[in-house]
């Protein structure tokens, strides 16, 4: 039963990465850091396709290793989460209240980003 619950939150976390990296309002990188660990707790099958796994691999791989995000990584998701929240409040949303919605999220998800910690230049 643990091992299936855990399986089933990883591809949700693996889901909701994804939606990530297409919204900005949703951060990547939390979700598949606990999808990895999930399967790494449940299914080395899963585990390894998302060590390996094109796109979210190396960042997995990192932390796995080292504990920590890559800055290119850092400054790609957070000059996407600048690019679409100024496009977002410019032209999409009208409400002021929903601008400041966004940008209150957009702004949690740029907090999640900057505290994890950098990964050193070798």
């Amino acid at each position: 039963m643990k091992r299936t619950l855990l399986i089933i939150i990883g591809f949700l976390s693996v889901a909701l990465g994804a939606i990530g990296a297409l919204l900005p309002v949703v951060p990547t990188t939390p979700f598949l850091l606990l999808a990895a660990f999930c399967f790494a707790q449940s299914s080395e099958r899963w585990h390894q396709w998302l060590m390996n796994n094109r796109f979210a691999g190396p960042m997995v791989r990192d932390w796995h290793a080292r504990r920590c995000i890559r800055l290119e990584t850092k400054a790609l998701a957070l000059s996407g989460m600048v690019i679409a929240a100024a496009v977002t409040v410019t032209f999409l949303l009208q409400e002021p209240g929903h601008r400041i919605a966004a940008l209150a999220l957009m702004s949690i998800g740029a907090l999640v980003v900057l505290l994890l910690p950098t990964c050193p230049r070798t």
